[in-house]
Formats: C-alpha cells, sequence, structure tokens
C-alpha cells in the first residue's frame, strides 16, 4: 500500500501543476455581466494608463479620427461595429505589430469576430499606423494584456 502513495501523491502534484499552468484566463471584463451591450455600446472596459508616451499621444490622435468610429472610444470595441483591441486576442505574441499595419493597408477578412470584413484604410500612412500601434500596445499594457 504505501508503494502507491508517493507515485499518487506525486501524480497529483503534477495534475494540480498542469491545472494551474493551462487553466484559461479570464476574457478582459465585459461591460454587462449577462446582456449584451447595445448597439454601438463599448464591449469591453478599459483602464487608462496614468500617461501616454509622445508616440503614443499622436497614435491617439489618428485612432480617434480614424478607427474609433469602429473600434470605439480607447479600442474598447463598439457593439455592432468592430472588435475591442484591448483584448488578449490582440495582444503582442498572437497579433504582432505588422498585423496592425498589413490590416490598415490591405483590410482585414473577418476571422475572430462577426463584424464583417474590415476594409483598408487608405487614409492613414504607415507612419501614422505605428503612432496607432504605440497608442494601442501602451492601452493594452495598462489593462495586463502583454
Amino acid at each position: 500500500m504505501n508503494k502507491f502513495i508517493l507515485p499518487l501523491a506525486g501524480a497529483a502534484a503534477l495534475a494540480l501543476g498542469a491545472y494551474l499552468i493551462f487553466k484559461p484566463e479570464p476574457e478582459t471584463t465585459p461591460l454587462a455581466s449577462s446582456s449584451r451591450p447595445a448597439q454601438g455600446d463599448p464591449i469591453v472596459s478599459v483602464a487608462l494608463p496614468d500617461a501616454l508616451s509622445p508616440n503614443a499621444q499622436i497614435g491617439k490622435r489618428a485612432f480617434d479620427s480614424v478607427c474609433a468610429a469602429c473600434h470605439g472610444e480607447n479600442a474598447a470595441g463598439k457593439e455592432g461595429f468592430g472588435p475591442p483591441l484591448v483584448h488578449k486576442i490582440y495582444e503582442p505574441s498572437h497579433h504582432g505589430d505588422m498585423s496592425f499595419l498589413l490590416a490598415a493597408q490591405r483590410g482585414v477578412q473577418a476571422h475572430h469576430w462577426r463584424f464583417g470584413d474590415m476594409p483598408p484604410q487608405e487614409d492613414v500612412t504607415q507612419g501614422d499606423v505605428k503612432a496607432i500601434i504605440a497608442y494601442v500596445r501602451e492601452l493594452q499594457r495598462a489593462n495586463g494584456i502583454n
């Protein structure tokens, strides 16, 4: 009987460790706990950083003029229009900066969300998009998305 206790305890410890490592992380906090946001409402709640870098400040202005119509104020998404960019789907390890550059340049076929395809954004320069990326990445970091 004693020869089975140590292997069982080891297997239990291994299972617990695997669970803690691979358990799903909670999604970015939805605004409404059980109901879907109304058309045009923000999709997630976004905590703002204490301050933005100079490049991110430029990016915020560009984002507000070009992107916010669909992606919402502070990249919180906009129900019925576009997804939140402050979301773990857009963390740098899944959607790198080049993904954002190509999305603005070429558009994107819908694949994570059901908002339809994103058209190319012909009115923004590559420099604008780089500043927008800086803004979005700073918002993401302020919300625990690294």
